[in-house]
This record gives structure tokens, C-alpha cells and sequence, in this order.
């Protein structure tokens, strides 16, 4: 008889020959078989251990699943071909409008090199000093202007801030709203 090769699964092992050799001899019955196949606490155990994996390989494949389908569904508006096509269609206009400007280059030049409001103010040569003097206050009260119509506009609350203040006088412990947005 030839020895049997362990790694060749369709061969049955020594005791499985054994125990058809007493189910066929009617020395053991198949209930008798069925009896003694119990599961042992430490197989159990491997059983359910596997499961386990087997549930935490499944659960990492949805998850990915998952991470493929919120890629695809942020990326959508990149590769969607509806919205391809709206931006090809935006590039087309914007690549006409710079065609365009290509073409009308020169007049565009000439159009920039005018002055904006097309004339000089003429101002003889007596006044410039004191014209670059109005023209510095004039950009200083410009920088202050904001300031200047805040102060216009806190002055109908003037009487109001004052009755405030006296009230304030006479109790101490309360805030005034004037304080509030400091």
C-alpha cells in the first residue's frame, strides 16, 4: 500500500477509514458517530474568533465601499459630464471675450493711455503750491470723513447719553448703554 500524502485533501486520513471500516463491519452506527462528534469549548471558541474576522473583513469592505462612494460623490461635480459640459461651455465665452481682446489690442492701448477724465485742469503756475496744499487737505479730510459723520450722527443721542449719565449718578451699579459696545 503507497503512503498517503497529507497535503492531498481528497484522501480520507487513517481514522476516517477506521471508522468506515466499523460503520461498514455494523461495529459502530452512524448515531453512535453523530454522538461523539461534539464541539469542544476550545474550538468553539476559534469558530467564533473567525466568525468575528470574517464580520470585521466585511465591515472594512463596506467601509471602503463607503470612502469610494463620498470620493465619488465630492468629485462628482468635477467629472459628472453635465457639469463638464457647462464648463467647457463657460471656457468657450471666456476664450471668445480674450480673442476679442487680442483683436482690439491697440485700440485698448490707446484707450489707456488717455487720461480718464480726458482733460488736464489747467491751473497757472502761481497757484500749484497752493494747490497741492488744497489737494492734501482734501485727502486728509477724505481719510476722516467717516469719523466726521459718526460724531453727526451721535449727536440726537447726546440728550439721551446724558440722562443716562445722571441716572448713572444716582445708582452707581448700573452700566450704561454707552459702555456696552466697548
Amino acid at each position: 500500500m503507497m503512503a498517503a500524502n497529507p497535503w492531498n485533501p481528497v484522501q480520507p486520513t487513517a481514522a476516517a477509514q477506521l471508522i468506515e471500516k466499523c460503520l461498514g463491519c455494523g461495529v459502530l452506527t452512524q448515531a453512535a458517530v453523530d454522538q461523539s462528534q461534539k464541539a469542544f469549548s476550545c474550538f468553539s471558541r476559534v469558530d467564533e474568533l473567525e466568525k468575528l474576522l470574517d464580520i470585521k473583513a466585511e465591515i472594512n469592505q463596506k467601509n471602503l465601499e463607503l470612502e469610494l462612494l463620498k470620493l465619488e460623490q465630492e468629485a462628482a461635480d468635477i467629472t459628472h459630464p453635465f457639469f463638464l459640459s457647462q464648463k467647457c461651455h463657460a471656457l468657450q465665452v471666456i476664450n471668445s471675450h480674450l480673442e476679442a481682446v487680442l483683436k482690439e489690442k491697440r485700440t485698448l492701448r490707446q484707450r489707456l493711455a488717455k487720461p480718464l477724465c480726458q482733460e488736464n485742469l489747467p491751473i497757472e503756475a502761481s497757484y500749484h503750491r497752493n494747490a497741492c496744499e488744497l489737494l492734501n487737505l482734501a485727502v486728509s479730510f477724505i481719510e476722516k470723513l467717516d469719523v466726521y459723520l459718526k460724531t453727526i450722527q451721535t449727536i440726537p443721542q447726546i440728550p439721551e447719553k446724558t440722562s443716562n449719565m445722571v441716572n448713572q449718578d444716582r445708582n452707581p451699579f448700573i452700566v450704561p448703554d454707552f459702555y456696552a459696545h466697548l
